[in-house]
């Protein structure tokens, strides 16, 4: 058996092609926050880490079904000046924020609704990183 054979494996999907997308940086930070562990899931963990400040960012979900969670979040991120940002699927942000199984071939299975994702720590300082501060400056 020769040294080179079977040696290379590929390496997660990492978008080079063009500028990243909102939701891929998205993503990404979510990602690398939770691996850091510095992201707090669900209403009762970002409603602690956004009153005590220690959040820097808020993700919320456009399509949650309580008005009054996402009315709380906002007034939450209004008060303290905590950037808050909006993505259409609880579906989506659960996977995100990794509420989900993962298969044999990585994609993602059994994922969990989430409706609101805060971020305690950046974690490592990814191009994403780059990208989210980006639109965060011009959304202000």
């Amino acid at each position: 058996m020769s040294d080179v054979e079977g040696d290379d494996v590929p390496a997660a999907p990492v978008a080079t092609g063009g500028p990243m997308d909102i939701n891929t940086a998205i993503a990404e930070v979510l990602k690398q926050a939770l691996i850091a562990d510095g992201l707090a899931r669900g209403l009762r963990e970002a409603a602690k880490a956004l009153d005590k400040r220690q959040a820097l960012l808020c993700v919320l979900s456009e399509n949650c079904d309580e008005p009054m969670y996402k009315k709380l979040v906002t007034a939450l991120c209004m008060e303290h000046n905590i950037p808050l940002i909006k993505v259409d699927s609880n579906m989506k942000l659960g996977e995100w924020a990794g509420l989900c199984k993962l298969d044999s071939e990585g994609k993602a299975r059994k994922v969990v609704k989430c409706s609101c994702a805060v971020v305690r720590d950046w974690g490592k300082e990814t191009p994403a990183h780059d990208v989210l501060q980006e639109y965060l400056k011009s959304q202000r």
